[in-house]
């Protein structure tokens, strides 16, 4: 069991007092921004300035970009209440910070600095976080997250991946792409798998105790996420082979049913649950529809892969960061009308890019009403919680309106 973490003042900037301020305000930014940048690029209005296919850096950016940066706030927060040690503040974590900047610069503008320059910047933020948290496991002797490290890993490797084959090393840019969406797909199972029936269960408790509480972490749990790895493995080795279609449908299924045992139903009227559950719903249907592509012939080939990107990580990274901006800031652990607006915003994105290749002619127009609906999700996130990511802690006693 950990220990209790020590937390000292920080005399500094609030935004530099947690690493969930400024990573989660800033992939928020970056996810605003990244998506209409690749759609003007896409519909050839402008040319980035990147040695990276347009495709190749849409998904890097949304992978080691935004999402990279969504997990580093989470995991920044979240390590010292698994070790008992103190956080990541200050000078240290606005380096970790401009290293993560730096990255997303240095891929954009790589066509002017070179591959190899880009590589570099790139990489100092993975790498460095990385060693962070490993420092702060294994200081903490906290080996039950020791999964956490190895997904780290992987995200690097993942991204080393797509600069081999910008330096013309070799053809791995696909790859690395997919390994770190496999990557943050087996997160969104492990972490979710804690997280939703926790925080389901006390929910339920003050508010809902004729209903049943969620099931327990059994056997059955272990089994979807062996089940998960193996599908997701073979996504990545052998994507058209028959089991894989298998694998992935018979996962799809397994995540549902790991859902249902959840009590998500009984949640409908608290939005900061329910869109949990609506996150990982999304799972069960993108692994499903990755499995039905070789099955259903008139299915498009990238439905299943959208819907396990702006469907599942979409909507979890918006659901994990409003719940812990709104907790470790003070404020009330409500939904206000913006919060809940957010989750629509996501969920018609989500839902406008699995119908955009349907659209016929009017694909172009479908796919900027799906853009502009994610940008509109997170530009709002980032409009409505900016105060609080940049402020200190509401001390207790002090009635703050939800957001």
């Amino acid at each position: 069991m950990a220990g209790i973490p020590r937390y000292s003042a920080h005399a500094g900037l609030p935004l530099l007092s947690a690493g969930f301020r400024p990573f989660f305000l800033l992939s928020a930014v970056w996810a605003c921004i990244g998506i209409p940048l690749w759609l003007a690029q896409y519909g050839g209005a402008v040319q980035l300035p990147s040695v990276l296919p347009q495709s190749v850096w849409h998904a890097h950016e949304m992978t080691f970009g935004f999402a990279a940066a969504t997990v580093a706030g989470f995991m920044l927060t979240a390590i010292p209440n698994w070790t008992g040690r103190m956080p990541l503040q200050g000078g240290g974590l606005g380096l970790l910070v401009l290293a993560w900047f730096a990255g997303r610069m240095g891929v954009l503008f790589s066509a002017d600095i070179g591959a190899s320059a880009a590589a570099v910047l790139d990489l100092l933020f993975p790498v460095a976080f990385l060693g962070v948290v490993a420092r702060e496991i294994i200081a903490g002797r906290n080996w039950r997250n020791l999964p956490m490290l190895a997904a780290l890993g992987f995200l690097l490797l993942g991204n080393v991946l797509v600069h081999l084959e910008a330096l013309g090393l070799a053809a791995t840019a696909l790859l690395g792409n997919q390994l770190g969406i496999a990557t943050l797909l087996l997160l969104i199972s492990l972490v979710g798998g804690r997280i939703i029936p926790s925080f389901t269960r006390n929910w339920l408790v003050k508010h809902r105790p004729d209903v049943r509480a969620p099931a327990a972490f059994t056997w059955f749990d272990r089994t979807v996420l062996a089940l998960t790895t193996v599908a997701l493995v073979a996504w990545l080795v052998i994507p058209d082979a028959v089991v894989t279609s298998g694998l992935c449908l018979a996962t799809g299924l397994a995540q549902w049913a790991r859902l249902a045992r959840w009590r998500g139903l009984a949640t409908l009227r608290e939005p900061l649950l329910w869109v949990l559950h609506l996150g990982y719903g999304w799972l069960g249907l993108g692994f499903c529809l990755l499995g039905l592509n070789e099955v259903l012939q008139w299915l498009p080939p990238f439905v299943g892969l959208h819907a396990l990107t702006v469907g599942a990580i979409g909507t979890m990274t918006l659901a994990v960061m409003t719940r812990a901006t709104l907790g470790h800031t003070g404020r009330p652990v409500v939904a206000g009308a913006g919060t809940t607006t957010i989750y629509g915003l996501v969920t018609a994105a989500a839902l406008c890019r699995l119908l955009a290749p349907f659209a016929g002619a009017q694909y172009m127009p479908a796919l900027s009403v799906a853009g502009f609906a994610w940008s509109a999700a997170f530009g709002l996130f980032a409009m409505l919680y900016l105060r609080p990511l940049m402020s200190p802690r509401t001390p207790r006693g002090v009635e703050a309106r939800p957001i």
